[in-house]
């Protein structure tokens, strides 16, 4: 392969390396930014699971003012449900269809997260590493124009 487009390579192994961070950050700072909105004005209710997946679970529960909440999005952080269980959640006042499993915030986020970038890195580190060799051994046996 020439050098351009060796140096092609490592830059795109770099951009979706840093772009695959950036999303992991950004997961957990959306999930932090919705903790604070539902601490602002939060709800407590008792909900049912009735649907439980690592990524999504389906609850149902039911406000103060009578109302039934079915989330379209699900629950945040809904690992280790089951089909039929009851649980607490808490949900902001003001959008119910925000809410949360009780006791749990962002910071379960964390290690998902980081572990996305380490592997992320461990896999674009050696990669851009072995490119940039490969770059300059092309670079190296380049024949030198004259004048």
């Amino acid at each position: 392969m020439t050098q351009t487009v060796l140096r092609r390579l490592r830059i795109g192994v770099l951009v979706v390396a840093v772009g695959i961070s950036v999303l992991a950050v950004i997961l957990v700072l959306g999930a932090w930014r919705n903790d604070r909105t539902i601490e602002s004005n939060m709800g407590t209710a008792t909900a049912e699971v009735l649907s439980a997946g690592s990524l999504r679970s389906a609850i149902s529960f039911v406000t103060p003012d009578g109302a039934n909440h079915n989330p379209e999005l699900g629950v945040l952080y809904p690992t280790n449900l089951t089909v039929g269980q009851r649980i607490e959640v808490e949900y902001y006042k003001t959008e119910p269809d925000l809410v949360r499993v009780a006791g749990r915030n962002a910071t379960v986020a964390l290690i998902p997260a980081g572990s996305v970038i380490v592997v992320t890195w461990l896999l674009a580190g050696p990669s851009i590493w072995y490119l940039r060799k490969r770059e300059a051994q092309a670079a190296s046996s380049a024949p030198v124009a004259s004048s």
